[in-house]
C-alpha cells in the first residue's frame, strides 16, 4: 500500500493491527524502515540537544525488524502498555501501538524530540500514544501502568541501575516484561530470561 494511503488508513482506523502488519511485512525487509518513515511522515533525525546527559547514547531509532522481534517475543497485545525508555521521535511507540493495539508511552529527555513525538501521535490520531518529557532515570518508577519496558541502548552504569531498581518496584505489583537491544542488563534476581537471541534479550519478572 502507498505510504500516504496507509497513513490515512491508520489515522482514521480503517487499518487495524492485522492489516497494518500485512502491509508492513509485504515490503522487502531492506526497505521497511524507509517505508515506515514515509507512513509516519518522518524526515531525518534532528541533532541531539544539550539536554542529553553525559553517558547517554545519542538518539538512533530501532529498526522495524527488531521491533517486530520484540513484539512477537514479548507477546505484546492490546491489553499491554508498552513503555519506551529513551523514546526519541516516538517511532517505536507508534509502531508498537498500531501493530498490537497496545497503549504506548515514551520517556524522552530532549524537548525537540518530545515535540516531534507529540506531533507524530497527533498526525496519526493516536490517542493511546503519549510521551513524558524528562529523565528516565528519574521517571521510570512513575509509569506504574507499564507492562512491557523497552530499552534500546539508552544508557548504562549507574543510570541503568537506577532504572532497573525502579522497574523492580513496579514488578512487585504484577508481572512485567523487560526487553533490551544492544544492552547488557545488570544481573537482577527478580528477572528471568524468556528469549536471548543475538542483540535482543527479553525477560519477565518473578514475584
Amino acid at each position: 500500500m502507498d505510504p500516504e494511503e496507509m497513513r490515512r488508513a491508520l489515522s482514521t482506523r480503517r487499518a487495524g493491527p492485522l492489516e497494518f502488519r500485512a502491509a508492513l511485512t509485504s515490503v522487502p525487509a531492506s526497505e521497511r524502515d524507509g517505508w515506515l518513515d514515509q507512513v509516519f511522515g518522518l524526515e531525518g533525525l534532528p541533532p541531539d540537544g544539550p539536554e542529553l546527559p553525559r553517558g547517554c547514547v545519542p538518539y538512533l531509532p530501532s529498526s522495524v525488524d527488531t521491533l517486530l522481534r520484540v513484539i512477537d517475543g514479548a507477546k505484546v497485545g492490546a491489553e499491554d502498555v508498552f513503555v519506551d525508555i529513551g523514546s526519541g521521535l516516538g517511532r517505536a511507540t507508534a509502531l508498537t501501538h498500531f501493530l498490537t493495539g497496545a497503549g504506548a508511552i515514551g520517556i524522552e529527555i530532549q524537548p525537540e524530540l518530545v515535540r516531534g513525538a507529540r506531533e507524530l501521535a497527533s498526525r496519526l490520531n493516536a490517542e493511546r500514544v503519549s510521551v513524558v518529557e524528562g529523565d528516565a532515570a528519574e521517571l521510570a518508577s512513575y509509569i506504574t501502568n507499564g507492562t512491557v519496558f523497552f530499552l534500546y541502548c539508552p544508557f548504562s552504569g549507574e543510570r541503568l541501575d537506577r532504572v532497573m531498581a525502579d522497574l523492580e518496584l513496579i514488578a512487585r505489583t504484577r508481572e512485567i516484561r523487560v526487553c533490551s537491544v544492544d544492552l547488557r542488563l545488570p544481573s537482577c534476581s527478580w528477572l528471568t530470561p524468556v528469549s536471548l537471541s543475538g542483540d535482543l534479550a527479553i525477560y519477565r519478572s518473578l514475584r
